[in-house]
């Protein structure tokens, strides 16, 4: 057989399965056809991966592309092509766009576009609302669609769903796993009143406490254990809810971002001001500890980017005017290997939080490992280059990143899309085949 392309002599890892040698790995179309000694293969294309490890294509479970109706700040083209920069091979994309996607036909715009201008593969979340409970089992069988997420905080409209009775109906409506963004509506509003005089950043992770995310997240949990539905609670920031999770079901799965295990208050706000400012807020040394400590003892199953550009301009608007969110799908994994370099964190294990378990929790189908007869979308790193984003570079259309200029080791140098290689050595190569994430079902 004549492959299309082979990887010749990398290092394989597979989660906690680590080959013990170096391989090759055999594609066609777009697929993996055979892994183990190629040397005397033909091929029509070979990449040396010599003191390169090759991973499971990373997936980003949690991403704002702001396309349709806010793409004066980002777009699925400049989104997925930073994407592929940073070594991710498929998205999953929320519904806070404009229109808000909560419907069939909101939920095929977004893939006609994608199929049309994305640079690596994609699925969209369907956003429940008080409106669509009755439709969420309907639309959440819908081709594309990795499931519905609630909003119980930090939204507006009708994306916001705060009464108890609607996120019983909602959990009690569908079989897939629901992600949820766990912060409890009331409280918020009352801590807002209570620093309504603030203009300071610093003061976001006060007023947005740790009480307001606890109460949220028990609220939810207890709520889903009850009618038995598969759970992601995403971006947990606080000691609190890490404590809380550590007993959790096996119906709850847990996601963490780089921001919340990089960055720390109150040093964040007096270096980057607004520019960190994120919902749920980037908290003190003593909850990110908690958060590497539920990476350590299994409670976080996943890291997710939470992607969420602005415009410069409107970042550097006065506190708290100044809008939450910001960029993270292209340095999510180059943070991540720069943890790896400090033996903070084993690959094997990273490779579980961004490859593995993302595609076993959503149940994608042929994601997640190198194995024969699995989508051909790999991720080539090299764990010793050490470089900084430089500010060129940034595909994202918001143009800036918070760790612009941070010296980091471990960087993807190769993303193979479908079996295409669309990024070589920090430089775009041409848009691959993409096509929707394909699920499992329940």
């Amino acid at each position: 057989m004549k492959f299309d392309l082979i990887l010749h002599d990398g290092k394989i890892m597979n989660g906690v399965d680590e080959f013990p040698h170096n391989f090759d790995i055999g594609i066609k179309n777009d697929k993996i056809i055979s892994v183990g000694d190629l040397k005397n293969e033909s091929s029509t294309k070979k990449i040396n991966c010599k003191n390169l490890i090759v991973l499971p294509g990373v997936i980003d479970t949690q991403v704002h592309f702001r396309e349709p109706g806010l793409t004066h700040k980002e777009d699925i083209e400049c989104a997925s092509k930073a994407a592929v920069m940073g070594g991710v091979t498929a998205f999953c994309e929320m519904p806070n766009t404009n229109p808000l996607t909560t419907s069939k036909k909101e939920l095929n715009w977004k893939l006609l576009k994608a199929k049309n201008v994305s640079w690596c593969d994609y699925s969209f979340f369907i956003g429940a609302t008080p409106n669509n409970i009755l439709k969420l089992s309907e639309y959440e069988k819908l081709p594309g669609c990795v499931g519905i997420k609630i909003f119980m905080g930090s939204s507006t409209g009708e994306l916001l769903v705060q009464d108890t009775n609607n996120l019983f109906e909602i959990l009690s409506n569908g079989q897939k796993r629901i992600a949820v963004h766990a912060e409890d509506e009331v409280r918020l509003k009352e801590r807002y009143n209570l620093f309504k005089n603030s203009n300071e950043p610093v003061d976001h992770p006060k007023i947005r406490d740790p009480k307001s995310a606890l109460l949220a997240t028990k609220c939810i949990m207890e709520i889903a254990n009850k009618v038995k539905r598969p759970l992601h609670l995403l971006h947990i920031s606080t000691a609190s809810e890490m404590k809380l999770l550590k007993s959790k079901s096996q119906l709850i799965t847990v996601e963490v971002t780089p921001q919340h295990l990089t960055l720390s208050s109150p040093y964040c706000y007096k270096e980057n001001g607004t520019l960190v400012q994120m919902n749920p807020p980037i908290r003190s040394k003593y909850h990110q500890k908690e958060l590497w400590n539920g990476i350590y003892n299994g409670t976080v199953d996943v890291i997710g980017s939470d992607h969420a550009p602005h415009t410069l301009e409107e970042k550097n608007s006065d506190y708290p005017n100044s809008p939450s969110g910001m960029p993270g799908i292209q340095t999510m994994l180059p943070l991540m290997l720069n943890e790896v370099s400090k033996k903070k964190l084993k690959l094997s294990k990273l490779v579980d939080l961004l490859c593995r378990r993302p595609a076993e929790i959503y149940k994608m189908k042929s994601r997640g490992l190198i194995q024969e007869g699995y989508k051909a979308s790999l991720t080539v790193v090299d764990l010793n280059l050490t470089q900084s984003l430089d500010p060129k570079d940034i595909m994202s259309l918001c143009g800036w990143s918070p760790f612009t200029g941070k010296k980091l080791t471990g960087w993807p140098v190769v993303t193979i899309i479908n079996g295409d290689v669309a990024m070589y050595k920090n430089k775009l190569v041409k848009r691959p085949n993409v096509y929707p994430v394909e699920f499992d079902e329940y």
